[in-house]
């Protein structure tokens, strides 16, 4: 997908980052079943179908209604797809559901389309004025403006540090919260970035000073990494042994994720001085994964779509080993 916007440029057309290399490294030999658990607009979706042949089968999830019903035109022309509409997170019980045990290849990409960012309405941006939603699923969970204004100095500090490691995040949240006693709460984009910007006094060249607030933000209101822990957590059971595992990330608290994730099950755990000393280790480690690239767009891609700037591709494979 993409990264927030940094600038006031204007809207950006929808590119699929890392197009081809996501889908090389995640097809196998011949048929098979495979997941894309972010269908976004189909980008990957449809370089898989285009690769695969009358026997295979893609199930695609998004938590955005708008995606899905995006997708609906292609799922109808083509039988091999089924859209569902879901989090990423949920890709087991999908699975379940649908009687599919383990698939051939899994592919995770994250954050925010540039459909969503473009579309002001969906408060994403601080481009235009907006209610101040970010919700990726508006049908569920609450909006950016409500967490905005019941949230302590304390809780608004930390998800603008944590999440957009924003120096001033203590400086913006007391700003916020002192808007709110005088019965003024932030409820629209162009409040909060005009809140941000009184707060924040310098900024990195060619950045909007509330680049990071909005991402923070987003991040905390779809609980993104709690996403993505969740679905990275089922990969070990439902990715078939020879069965490939994409992830792009944008960010570097996914990347981070995904990194420890692969290298968990790749190489066995760092041994205690204790441990060491013991004569036999009651159970060998046997790795379940094998890492296979860490990619990063070339420069045709970021000439053609800036917004690619920050992501990373992570690609490995299920090998016969740990168990789920």
């Amino acid at each position: 997908m993409t990264r927030p916007e940094s600038s006031a440029a204007a809207p950006l057309q929808h590119r699929t980052v890392l197009l081809h290399e996501a889908v090389a490294l995640l097809l196998g030999p011949g048929d098979g079943v495979y997941l894309d658990g972010t269908f976004g607009r189909g980008g990957h979706t449809r370089a898989l179908l285009a690769r695969l042949g009358p026997h295979a089968r893609v199930i695609a999830l998004d938590r955005d209604p708008q995606a899905i019903a995006a997708g609906a035109a292609l799922a109808r022309e083509d039988a091999r797809l089924q859209l569902v509409h879901a989090p990423f997170s949920s890709c087991g019980a999908v699975l379940e559901t649908l009687g599919i045990a383990q698939v051939d290849g899994m592919l995770f990409d994250l954050g925010v389309s540039s459909p969503q960012l473009d579309e002001h309405a969906r408060g994403f941006s601080f481009r235009g004025d907006a209610p101040l939603d970010m919700r990726m699923d508006p049908t569920r969970g609450i909006t950016a403006a409500q967490f905005l204004a019941e949230a302590s100095v304390d809780e608004i500090t930390r998800v603008l540090r944590d999440y957009g490691d924003e120096r001033a995040a203590f400086q913006i949240a007391k700003a916020l919260v002192a808007r709110r006693e005088r019965g003024e709460p932030v409820g629209r984009t162009a409040e909060l970035a005009a809140v941000v910007a009184q707060a924040v006094r310098s900024r990195e060249p060619g950045q909007d000073p509330a680049t990071r607030t909005f991402q923070a933000l987003r991040i905390h209101v779809n609980a993104e990494l709690d996403e993505l822990e969740a679905a990275l957590a089922q990969v070990m059971r439902r990715l078939a042994v020879g069965g490939r595992l994409v992830v792009i990330s944008f960010h570097s608290l996914e990347d981070r994720i995904v990194k420890q994730f692969i290298a968990a099950h790749a190489r066995a755990p760092a041994l205690s001085r204790a441990q060491q000393r013991l004569p036999l280790r009651e159970v060998p480690f046997r790795p379940g994964l094998k890492a296979l690239a860490r990619l990063r767009p070339g420069v045709e891609e970021l000439r053609a779509n800036p917004r690619a700037r920050s992501a990373v591709l992570r690609a490995a494979e299920r090998v016969d080993g740990a168990q789920a």
